[in-house]
């Protein structure tokens, strides 16, 4: 990989007005050559407000607002036509929570420029997770366990949200027909990637679980990932 140029940080948000400006100042002060588009689903709180008051002083930091929520499949989608659309080559999808380290982003942005797919890691040796409650931590690591299990998939974290991908990629991938919803979104984005031919490049990160706000995690969203990483392995699935 070589060539790359321009980065856009995706960050889906819906009523994150307590986390989304000090996730902003963090990542203008740790990879100021990175540029963010705040995908927000129209959240009650007040958060797509704040990012235009930011955005109005901060370059490189823009806000793409949507009428309603639609879930995070949806959002990165928006995001991802938004930043192709402008020319962007690379791209990073975070939380908004602070459970992804900003200061990982200049990892994954590094590594995209010799690799076409990123997985920062809670799985790899040197990865880790803190401020869960056992049951999250079951939950989570079962997951993964599973969705690697069922997919034959060799990356460590195969449900984790904090990942970078280039146009190459997002375009070999199809990714405007990904189907998967909630958490089997992040399973089906790698298993496609691996399944096209790509090699994931995996780092170890340290996931920290939010501070404030609230987590939009459901047993809804759980189900639905089980039962369509199950899905992915049929013949007729894409």
């Amino acid at each position: 990989m070589t060539g790359i140029t321009r980065t856009l940080v995706v960050i889906p948000t819906f009523n994150e007005s307590e986390n989304i400006i000090g996730l902003l100042e963090r990542l203008k002060r740790e990879v100021p050559e990175v540029d963010v588009l705040v995908v927000d689903d129209n959240s009650p709180d007040g958060t797509s407000r704040l990012v235009t008051e930011f955005a109005e002083s901060h370059a490189g930091v823009f806000l793409l607002n949507r009428e309603k929520k639609q879930g995070l499949a949806f959002a990165y989608r928006a995001g991802f036509n938004w930043g192709l659309e402008k020319g962007y080559d690379s791209f990073i999808q975070m939380d908004a929570d602070f459970s992804h380290d900003p200061e990982d982003t200049k990892k994954i942005a590094a590594h995209l420029k010799h690799s076409d797919v990123v997985i920062a890691s809670r799985y790899v040796p040197g990865g880790q997770t803190s401020g869960w409650e056992w049951h999250r931590k079951w939950i989570s690591r079962a997951g993964n366990i599973y969705a690697r299990t069922i997919l034959a998939a060799q990356p460590k974290d195969m449900t984790g949200g904090f990942n970078g991908w280039t146009k190459k990629a997002l375009e070999a991938i199809d990714y405007q027909s990904v189907v998967s919803r909630g958490y089997a979104y992040q399973v089906e984005m790698k298993y496609r990637a691996l399944k096209a031919g790509f090699t994931p490049c995996e780092f170890a990160i340290h996931f920290r679980n939010r501070t404030m706000g609230k987590s939009k995690m459901s047993s809804g969203i759980v189900f639905e990932a089980a039962f369509r990483v199950f899905q992915l392995r049929k013949p007729s699935s894409p």
